[in-house]
């Protein structure tokens, strides 16, 4: 399977332009700390002018490209070879030199969150630059109220490396290498999660086994680096003066509480509808209940061999049926090799896409030959189809938070799947149905799990550090909350498996956003087909998509018409899941 380009930036790490290009990031590191002592960039420092202000943000962002070269560059190595010493160096040499950009991030927002309301009119009025930054301006006044005191915010910036940053580091690299024995051979843990979409039951059940063995192997270490990221999260968030320890998500995430509960309030009233699709993916497998290692097993038939070329040749074909502009888009990142695709030791597990220079971005995936990777494939696609259409902002401008960030991605998934879907007969219509039913539960159910996981760590983690067994206990408790009494056999370790517990507080609950609300999306998009309308909702719709770092998310939902704050929303999005649920169990009859 193709492996991604990384030649078009630079030739190698070694490579004499990539070690100016690192040095000349350092120096406009230190201009930018000479640039804000001169100007006062400070909480309590000079005047905000329009003069100041344009120099500051011209200069931010300029850093901003660099750093995201490089950065993207080195990530292009790491993440997909963890034993890559000399990455591992130049990843520890580019954290080490843009560590200052943090405090200067945590001055600016102090300085911006002097401004009073008629000052902050004032700036707009007289500065076109802080205009195109209005909302960038904006977040930093509501940043502001909850900083700690300057020193502070500059120490918390900078032992951030030693301490969550480390901690999370340690976490990706030592389970990245993580083996299990399986059947008296070696696995990395990655290839063993693969093997629980296995049909063959026994397969499921043996790497599963060995999955647990392994973890429990590596429970001493995950404990430490949970403990470690949660323990520093929790007192910054104390110290910082929020409520509890989701407040802070929510204005990383660019929405509020009332948005936040109005979605949860709907999943937990969806949860009896997808207990039913357990039931019956329970009944399809001929058990009374599921197993773990049953969840993600495949239910139906497909003549269809989705291998890694001929899913990528299915992706382009059906974005073009929404536009030639997306089938264009597909077409040019398969031709760039902008895909790393196939599992090996020491490539992280999941997927991801990120920004690589221009509009163009680099996909890391880990293929097996089922419609659910083809689909990832697509959701991959769809974070750099976003990336294609907000290029033009400046970096500043292209800062989208998680809850929106999916919203291309969670599209494009959904053209895939219905294609698959329409195409389907007998067997096979199940197959792409359990697809579909198996990405939405991963997202609400499974999502909901782990908001309420973490939820109790941290209050849990205010008092002490916690074994690894009470991490197990908490973990297996809210699987229960969420999977009730459908699953029998629980997965004690997957505060261990899932990385995301390891880098920013509740990186969860926004992926149920975005699936929601991209189901929203696309149901208008079918309206507006009906109508006729096509081209003038992609050009609404790429206008979303360009401006998911331009305003909050409620402010741009409601240029589509759509409410966040009420859970009849949600409710409609979650009755789409429903309709698919009731033809799954329909299906299995």
């Amino acid at each position: 399977m193709p492996r991604w380009r990384t030649d078009d930036l630079y030739p190698g790490l070694d490579d004499a332009k990539f070690t100016a290009d690192l040095t000349a990031l350092q120096n406009e590191v230190r201009a930018l700390e000479a640039q804000f002592d001169t100007l006062n960039i400070r909480k309590d420092g000079a005047e905000v002018t329009p003069a100041a202000l344009e120099q500051v943000l011209t200069a931010l962002n300029a850093l901003s490209l660099s750093r995201n070269r490089l950065g993207s560059y080195v990530n292009a190595f790491t993440s997909v070879d963890s034993r890559n010493a000399l990455a591992q160096q130049k990843m520890g040499e580019l954290v080490t030199a843009t560590l200052p950009v943090g405090p200067l991030r945590s001055r600016l927002t102090a300085w911006l969150g002097g401004l009073s309301d008629g000052a902050q009119a004032k700036l707009l009025a007289d500065s076109e630059v802080a205009r195109e930054h209005a909302y960038f301006i904006q977040k930093a006044v509501k940043y502001a109220r909850h900083q700690m005191t300057p020193p502070e915010e500059d120490l918390a910036a900078r032992l951030n490396p030693s301490g969550a940053g480390g901690w999370g580091k340690l976490h990706g690299n030592y389970t990245s290498q993580l083996l299990g024995e399986y059947r008296g051979q070696p696995l990395p843990v990655t290839a063993l999660r693969a093997l629980a979409s296995d049909p063959d039951a026994t397969v499921r059940k043996d790497a599963f086994d060995a999955e647990m063995a392994a973890w429990k192997t590596a429970e001493l270490v995950c404990a430490a680096c949970l403990n470690g990221v949660k323990g520093e999260q929790g007192v910054l968030a104390q110290r910082r003066g929020f409520a509890d320890a989701v407040e802070p998500s929510l204005l990383n995430n660019g929405i509020d509480r009332e948005t936040l509960d109005a979605m949860l309030g709907a999943v937990k009233a969806s949860l009896p509808d997808f207990h039913r699709y357990y039931r019956a993916k329970a009944k399809a497998l001929g058990k009374e209940k599921l197993d773990w290692w049953d969840i993600t097993a495949p239910v139906g038939t497909t003549d269809t061999e989705w291998l890694y070329h001929a899913g990528a040749d299915f992706v382009e074909k059906q974005f073009r049926t929404y536009s030639d502009k997306m089938g264009d888009f597909a077409a040019r990142a398969f031709r760039e090799d902008w895909v790393d695709a196939g599992p090996r030791d020491g490539k992280r597990g999941g997927a991801f896409c990120m920004g690589w220079e221009g509009d163009a971005s680099r996909i890391m995936m880990n293929h097996a030959p089922s419609l659910d990777s083809v689909s990832t494939l697509a959701h991959e696609l769809g974070h750099g189809y976003h990336n294609l259409v907000k290029a033009h902002r400046t970096p500043l401008q292209r800062e989208t938070p998680m809850t929106l960030a999916e919203t291309a991605s969670i599209f494009c998934e959904t053209i895939i799947q219905n294609a698959a879907k329409e195409a389907a007969q007998g067997d096979e219509k199940l197959y792409v149905l359990e697809t579909q039913l198996l990405g939405s539960s991963q997202v609400v159910v499974d999502i909901y799990s782990r908001f309420l996981f973490e939820q109790k760590v941290f209050e849990k983690r205010a008092e002490r550090d916690l074994t690894a067994q009470e991490f197990g206990d908490l973990m297996t408790w809210a699987q229960r909350e969420a999977y009730g009494d459908t699953i029998d056999t629980l997965h004690p370790y997957m505060w261990a498996v899932k990385p995301h517990y390891y880098g920013s507080m509740f990186y969860n609950y926004p992926y149920t956003f975005g699936l929601l609300f991209g189901l929203g999306v696309y149901a208008q998009y079918v309206q507006a087909r009906k109508e006729g309308k096509e081209a003038e909702f992609q050009t609404r719709y790429d206008q979303l998509l360009s401006s998911t770092g331009l305003a909050d998310a409620r402010t741009l939902a409601q240029n589509f018409g759509i409410d966040i704050t009420s859970q009849a929303f949600w409710e409609s999005s979650l009755y789409v899941i429903r309709g698919q649920i009731e033809e799954y169990e329909k299906t299995v009859g």
